[in-house]
């Protein structure tokens, strides 16, 4: 699992999570949240994740509140 922080939220579904280390955000989806609602998430907060290969390049899948 690899750690960050919630960078910016949309109001449809979907976010970007900053990575230390690492120039571009990495997109995660609201499906892709476990033990914890789109809703409930603010920016700053930190999660936990794994990163997935997906048509559109690397994402963030399995994301928690940290």
């Amino acid at each position: 699992m690899q750690e960050g922080t919630i960078a910016r939220l949309t109001d449809k579904g979907f976010g970007f999570i900053k990575r230390e280390n690492e120039s571009k955000d990495l997109f995660f989806h609201s499906n892709e949240l476990q033990g914890v609602k789109f809703e409930e998430l603010h920016e700053g907060d930190k999660v936990t994740f794994e990163v997935a290969d997906s048509p559109k390049g690397p994402n963030a899948v399995k994301v928690s509140k940290a």
